[in-house]
């Protein structure tokens, strides 16, 4: 029923069409690259964070948000049947305090 699409403006300029199980997976390839991108993410003192910093930052969190979206509209009957569905929520809100 529903379509996903993925470009990161890199690799993927067009967005195309991908499964779920894919677009997590290119999201998740593409979230590490970020995170390991000295330029975004500077780890030694004393160097600044870019200029556009936060809008990447922000960009990140609005795809993982996009995962939980999915495992709460998809997966959420799975996730009770296995009893996990505090993992799940507490995960979810750890999220939420990290991005506020």
């Amino acid at each position: 029923r529903y379509e996903y699409h993925w470009a990161d403006g890199t690799n993927i300029k067009k967005p195309i069409k991908c499964s779920a199980p894919k677009y997590i997976d290119y999201l998740m390839t593409w979230v590490q690259d970020q995170l390991d991108d000295e330029t975004l993410f500077p780890s030694k003192i004393g160097v600044p964070f870019p200029k556009n910093f936060m809008s990447v930052a922000k960009t990140i969190l609005k795809r993982l948000f996009r995962v939980y979206a999915h495992i709460y509209h998809q997966h959420f009957d799975s996730v009770m049947r296995l009893q996990e569905e505090a993992h799940l929520n507490t995960s979810f809100k750890h999220f939420i305090f990290f991005v506020q």
